[in-house]
């Protein structure tokens, strides 16, 4: 069987759906339970990642140093991850995290701007620390940018480097088409796919990946996460092992870790509601679908017009102001259409 390894952001991109709110106590009990499960990187952190706890975006409940303490604290089989994004994050967040024990660290960039990842990556492999690359929004890019980019990325000093479907818009022929791209101008070094279930394609598209070659693939306890939510953890390991992939995994472990976190870090598990489908569709973030529905209903304009004009716009994260102006055009429109 083929080896993949499974990396389980449910403590990073979890965070999304309660607006960054897990408590250091939840947060070691899901380690606890991932790390019994043998889950090989369980990755930590506010949702948008090291230094991202603003009023912009979100103010955490816990800090960055008592989340990385927290779970580090809790892990004894699995690497502790965490994700930083340039702009939010700095150098001096990278090194607090290896200094908390961060054992594999992934710098996040949008799909064709890698150049902002090279300082970081560098600062990584100074210290020590599995240094990954994840290129963001990659439905905007075609598969050949997308390789060069990857390959740039690893000239800079990855150990991985991959693609986020960070807007859940793939379906499985277009990531078999960029992981097959990426594979190739990379070589031996291991690819990543990220997915999300905007579309209920999370887990159909991980497999494409995994058979397209990618060997780092991500999941998450329930799907939790941004929008629709991430890949669902506890039913792709099964379904790669059925597929011919090994994961290394305990099922029933891990089977247990979903139940727990399903009573434990969310309200619900996420679904593939309608806004989040229209994100999708449309191509954004999935991480704006509150701020849009809030600020949509406040106006009173309709939420899914505010998603296709922020795909028209290729908005991306961190990008948040744009919701504001969208909806502010939108709902000036709509009062000109009535005078």
């Amino acid at each position: 069987m083929n080896p993949v390894v499974i990396h389980d952001p449910t403590l990073r991109d979890g965070q999304h759906a309660v607006r960054h709110q897990l408590t250091a106590t939840a947060l070691r009990r899901y380690a606890e339970a991932a790390d019994a499960a043998r889950i090989p990187v369980v990755e930590v952190g506010h949702g948008n990642g090291l230094g991202a706890s603003s009023l912009q975006v979100g103010l955490a409940a816990v800090s960055d140093d008592e989340m990385l303490a927290t779970v580090r604290d809790a892990l004894r089989h699995s690497r502790m991850g965490v994700f930083m994004l340039p702009g939010w994050g700095t150098s001096a967040d990278l090194r607090r995290a290896v200094e908390h024990g961060a054992d594999v660290v992934r710098i996040g960039v949008h799909a064709t701007e890698t150049s902002l990842a090279e300082r970081h990556l560098s600062v990584l492999r100074e210290a020590g620390v599995e240094a990954q690359c994840v290129l963001m929004m990659s439905h905007m890019a075609g598969p050949d940018e997308l390789a060069e980019h990857a390959a740039r990325a690893v000239g800079y000093g990855a150990q991985a480097v991959g693609i986020m479907d960070s807007a859940g818009h793939f379906l499985p022929p277009d990531v078999t088409a960029r992981i097959t791209a990426i594979v190739k101008a990379v070589g031996t070094v291991p690819v990543i796919f990220h997915g999300h279930n905007n579309l209920g394609m999370a887990v159909a598209n991980s497999v494409a990946a995994a058979d397209a070659g990618a060997r780092i693939i991500d999941g998450c306890a329930r799907g939790f996460g941004a929008g629709a939510g991430n890949t669902q953890l506890e039913v792709l390991v099964p379904v790669l092992e059925r597929s011919g992939f090994a994961t290394g995994i305990d099922l029933y472990a891990l089977l247990d870790a979903a139940e727990l976190a399903e009573r434990e870090l969310m309200p619900a598990p996420p679904i593939p509601a309608s806004m989040s489908i229209v994100s999708g569709l449309a191509g954004v973030f999935s991480g704006f679908k509150h701020r849009v529905v809030e600020l949509a209903a406040a106006a009173g304009v309709d939420p899914r017009d505010v998603f296709f004009e922020l795909g028209r716009r290729q908005a991306i994260a961190g990008q948040e102001d744009l919701i504001v102006d969208v909806v502010a055009r939108l709902s000036s429109n709509a009062q000109g259409k009535d005078n």
